[in-house]
């Protein structure tokens, strides 16, 4: 895995179920029906591995399904 730009990691999310609720500074927060805490996202040009993989842990999303939906995207 590499680091992803912030626009496509959101498609992924997006498409697993995850919705926009706001945005404060450089940081989108999105929701997941069935999870108790937010996904925040910054909005870097380049998002680092280990928050790629802490953010789809959070969603309880697998590693082999976002790495099949992000060739999708």
């Amino acid at each position: 895995m590499t680091p992803l730009h912030y626009k496509k990691l959101v498609k992924v999310l997006k498409k697993k179920g995850c919705y926009f609720i706001r945005q404060k500074g450089d940081h989108l927060i999105y929701h997941k029906e069935g999870i108790k805490r937010p996904l925040i996202v910054p909005a870097y040009s380049d998002i680092p591995v280990f928050i790629i993989l802490n953010l789809i842990r959070t969603a309880k999303i697998s590693r082999e399904r976002f790495l099949r939906n992000l060739k999708k995207v």
